[in-house]
């Protein structure tokens, strides 16, 4: 229930900001002329996307992280005595997935700063 809350907190402050980017678009334009909304839309919709990006991201490796953490502990727990490699293989393990959120970042990052749809599009 919670995580259908927050995605539709989400999806309200996406609305919310595209409405507020047309809104800017608007007033920008002079009087007479005709107001192009697609630099907003696609604005709008790039936060959308890194708001997706991060937060499949990052669920999907905490819940990795999770299992890691939790096998890791029954190892130990049913063989004390290869606490040391557990460690060594859990804290390799951990970081490899820990570098899938680092890429998740980064695709958000880009996204949002160096947008590659609006030089597609012609509007940077």
């Amino acid at each position: 229930m919670k995580r259908i809350c927050s995605v539709g907190v989400l999806t309200v402050f996406a609305v919310l900001s595209a409405a507020t980017l047309a809104a800017a678009a608007t007033e920008a334009a002079a009087p007479g002329s005709a107001v192009d909304y697609t630099k907003a839309i696609v604005v709008a919709c790039s936060i959308l996307a890194a708001a997706l990006v991060m937060a499949l991201g990052t669920i999907g490796t905490g819940l990795g992280m999770g299992n890691g953490l939790s096998s890791a502990a029954n190892a130990v727990g049913r063989n004390p005595e290869a606490q040391g490699k557990i460690l060594i293989t859990m804290m390799v393990g951990l970081a490899m997935i820990e570098s899938l959120a680092i890429y998740a970042l980064v695709i958000a990052l880009v996204v949002l700063y160096a947008n590659p749809l609006l030089k597609v599009i012609g509007l940077s």
